[in-house]
C-alpha cells in the first residue's frame, strides 16, 4: 500500500499536466477501498433513475422487473464476458496442467503486471483500475480465471409499507408475517462540488431487513438484497492470489463473496477445477426469485448461504478439460459436466451460448495440448452462431416467391452457401454475414424482448422468413454504401486503431489502423473483438473483447505466454503504446518473464518512486 500511494503521488508530481478530478494526493489506506466482491454486476442491477425518483419524491412510469432467468444470457450488445479453459495433465504433451486466461473486457480496462512482495506474494496477470489484487492470473503454483456469470445472487423484495400517521417519511413500518416492523431510516449528507464551491445534500435513506429501498411499485416499496461483505470480499480477492494448491484455493473460495463470477482453476499438482458462482443464497424453491417476491412472507427470506462445496462445481473431471464462456455449467466438461436436475434453478441463470458450443468442439478428444496448441484452440476461427441461422435464411430465399429479389440476391446467397463459417482477413462472406446478422438483430430485438427470449435465440428459432430475408439486401446496401461493393474482405472493414491515451478512443477512417480477423463473441468467436459504441465511421473498430490473454503451463517452473491489446503504456509517445498490436492481430503471444532473473536480463528501467 505504501508503494501504491508513492507511485501515484510520484506520477502526479512528475506529470503536472495531469489534473486529477478529485484526489490530489493518495494515501496508503486508499488501496483498500475496492471491496466489491464482483466485477461490477451487483450495483449495476439497480435502476438509478428509479432510485433518484424515489428519494427525490418524483413519480415515473417505468417499473422494471428483475431480468428473468432465461435459457440464454441477454446478448443484444457486444458481450463483455470471458473464456476460461483448463486442461488436465493427461491431455497435455508435457503431462502438466494448462490454463487459458481470456477476459473479454473493454480495451485498456485491464493492465498486465506482476506484483511481488518478497514476503509470499508473487502474482502475475490482469488487474482492473483501483483493484488491490491481480484479478485474473497465476502465481508460481496455481492460476485462476474468472468468467462473468454464476447463479442468482441478487433478489428484490416488495415491502408493504404502513405510515403511522406522521407526514414525514421517517415514520414508516412494513409488514412481516403478522407483525409490523419499523423501517430503518438513516439521514446521510452528501457533499458535492458546485462552480462556487462545496454544497451539501441531505437525504433520508430507508432499509428493511432485506436491504435498502431502491424504488416504488405502486403504493409499495422495493428493497434489494445482495452480497454486502466488503472486508471478506477484499480478503477473498487478495488471498486467492497467494493460494498455492487446490486445498488452499478452496478454503479461500469458502469465504463466498465472489458474487458475479465463475472460476476456472489449474495448478502445478495437476488439478483442474471449476466453480459456478460462489455467493449463492439458500432460497425456498416454491418462489420465483427471478422477479420481486413478497417481503411480507417470511418464507421468502434467504436461509443462509450454500457452502462452496454444495454449489455447482467440478474437480478433475474424467474428460480432462473444463471450459466456461459465460454459459451454463452443464457443458463445462462435456459428458462429465454437472447435471442440471441436481441443482436448484437459482444456482444458474444463463443458458448455452455459441462460444460454449465452440469451446467444447476445440477441447474434446484432444490429448496433446501444449501452450501453443491451447492458444490455437482459443483462437479457432469458427463462427458457430451462423450454423442455425444460415439454413433458415436459405430456406426463406428459396420459398420467397419474389423473382426480382431472388435474382438480385442470388450472388450474395451463393457466397454465403459456399462459406465455411470461418472468419479470415480475406473473407468476403464474413463481411456479408456479419452485416446481415447486425441487420437481423436490429429487426428482431423488440420482438425478442416482448417474447422474453434472448435476441440471438429468437433470431435462430423465431424470426419470421420475411425478416430473415429483408435483412440481406439491407446488409448488401450498407456494405455498398460504406465500401463501394458488398464484396469487401473482412480485413478491410474490421480494424484495430489506437490514436490517443484516452480510455474511450476516438476513431478515424483516414488514420492508420490494423486489420483484425476476429469477430464478435455473439457470433461464437472465441477470440472476441467488437465495437460497443454507436458507429460514426465506415469501418468497424474494436473496443471490447480479447484484451489481456495468457496461456500458462504449471510445473516445477511456470511457463507462460501472453498478449495485451495495443501495448502496456497509455502514453502515445512511448514505444510501448502500440507495440503489441501487430502480434495481437496475428494471434501471436510474447513469452512471460515470470522469474526475477529473467526480468533482470530484459529490463529497460529500474526505479523507485522519487529516485
Amino acid at each position: 500500500m505504501d508503494s501504491f500511494a508513492a507511485g501515484l503521488n510520484y506520477y502526479l508530481h512528475t506529470h503536472p499536466a495531469v489534473k486529477p478530478k478529485l484526489l490530489t494526493r493518495f494515501e496508503p489506506w486508499m488501496a483498500l477501498s475496492f471491496t466489491e466482491g464482483s466485477i461490477g454486476g451487483d450495483i449495476e442491477s439497480i435502476n438509478l433513475r428509479q432510485l433518484e425518483a424515489f428519494y427525490g419524491g418524483r413519480k415515473i412510469d417505468a417499473t422494471p422487473e428483475k431480468i428473468s432467468r432465461l435459457e440464454s444470457a441477454p446478448s443484444e450488445a457486444e458481450p463483455t464476458g470471458s473464456n476460461g479453459f483448463a486442461i488436465a495433465p493427461a491431455n497435455t504433451a508435457a503431462g502438466k496442467a494448462l490454463l487459458l486466461i481470456n477476459p473479454h473486457t473493454s480495451f485498456y480496462f485491464r493492465s498486465e503486471m506482476q506484483v511481488v512482495s518478497e514476503e509470499g506474494l508473487n502474482a502475475y496477470g490482469a488487474v482492473t483500475w483501483g483493484q488491490f489484487f491481480v484479478y485474473q492470473g497465476f502465481n508460481d503454483r496455481a492460476g485462476w480465471m474468472h468468467t462473468s456469470g454464476g447463479g442468482d445472487a441478487i433478489d428484490e423484495y416488495i415491502e408493504t409499507v404502513v405510515k403511522d400517521g406522521a407526514a414525514l417519511r421517517n415514520h414508516y413500518h412494513y409488514r412481516y408475517g403478522n407483525d409490523l416492523r419499523p423501517m430503518k431510516a438513516t439521514v446521510i449528507s452528501v457533499p458535492y462540488k458546485t462552480p462556487s464551491g462545496m454544497a451539501q445534500k441531505t437525504l433520508t435513506v430507508y432499509h428493511s431487513h432485506h436491504g435498502p429501498i431502491i424504488r416504488e411499485e405502486g403504493d409499495k416499496w422495493v428493497a434489494v438484497r445482495l452480497m454486502h461483505e466488503p472486508i471478506k470480499a477484499l480478503q477473498q480477492s487478495y488471498l486467492r492470489t497467494k493460494a498455492k494448491n487446490y486445498a488452499a484455493f478452496n478454503a479461500v473460495m469458502d469465504l463466498r463473496t465472489n458474487s458475479s463470477n465463475n472460476t476456472v482453476y489449474a495448478d502445478a499438482d495437476g488439478n483442474i477445477a471449476y466453480y459456478h458462482g460462489n455467493f449463492v443464497p439458500i432460497r425456498d424453491t416454491r418462489f420465483d426469485f427471478t422477479k420481486p417476491v413478497d417481503g411480507s412472507n417470511p418464507a421468502t427470506d434467504w436461509q443462509g448461504l450454500h457452502a462452496a462445496k454444495d454449489a455447482i462445481q467440478l474437480f478433475n473431471p474424467k474428460n480432462g478439460w473444463i471450459q466456461n464462456t459465460n454459459n451454463w455449467p452443464f457443458s463445462a466438461a462435456g459428458a462429465n459436466s454437472p447435471r442440471r436436475e441436481d441443482y436448484p434453478a437459482y444456482m444458474w441463470n444463463v443458458g448455452e451460448n455459441a462460444r460454449g458450443i465452440h469451446a467444447v468442439r476445440v477441447l474434446e478428444g484432444k490429448r496433446d495440448f501444449t501452450i501453443d496448441k491451447l492458444i490455437a484452440a482459443g483462437y479457432d476461427s469458427q463462427l458457430t452462431a451462423f450454423e442455425p441461422l444460415l439454413p433458415r435464411l436459405f430456406k426463406a430465399y428459396e420459398t420467397a416467391g419474389d423473382a426480382t429479389m431472388q435474382a438480385a440476391m442470388r450472388e450474395p446467397i451463393e457466397a454465403l452457401r459456399g462459406w465455411d463459417m470461418r472468419y479470415s482477413l480475406t473473407s468476403v462472406p464474413t463481411s456479408l454475414a456479419v452485416f446481415w446478422f447486425a441487420e437481423l438483430r436490429e429487426r428482431s430485438v423488440n420482438e425478442a424482448r416482448a417474447a422474453g427470449i434472448n435476441v440471438i435465440d429468437y433470431m435462430s428459432t423465431k424470426s419470421n422468413e420475411a425478416v430473415l430475408l429483408e435483412s440481406l439486401p439491407a446488409a448488401v446496401a450498407r456494405l455498398e454504401k460504406d465500401f463501394g461493393t458488398w464484396k469487401t474482405p473482412w480485413g478491410e472493414i474490421n480494424r484495430f486503431q489506437r490514436l490517443t491515451g484516452d480510455i474511450k478512443q476516438p476513431f478515424d477512417d483516414s488514420k492508420p489502423s490494423t486489420p483484425i480477423a476476429y469477430a464478435s463473441g455473439n457470433l461464437g468467436s472465441l477470440a472476441s473483438f467488437g465495437m460497443s459504441s454507436t458507429r460514426s465511421t465506415k469501418r468497424l473498430y474494436g473496443e471490447v473483447g480479447n484484451s489481456f490473454v495468457a496461456a500458462v503451463e504449471f510445473g516445477p517452473r511456470i511457463r507462460a505466454k501472453s498478449i495485451l491489446v495495443g501495448g502496456q503504456s497509455g502514453d502515445p509517445a512511448s514505444k510501448h503504446f502500440n507495440d503489441q498490436s501487430e502480434l495481437y492481430s496475428r494471434g501471436e503471444f510474447k513469452d512471460v518473464l515470470f522469474y526475477r532473473e529473467d526480468v533482470e536480463k530484459n529490463l529497460e528501467r529500474k526505479y523507485r518512486p522519487g529516485e
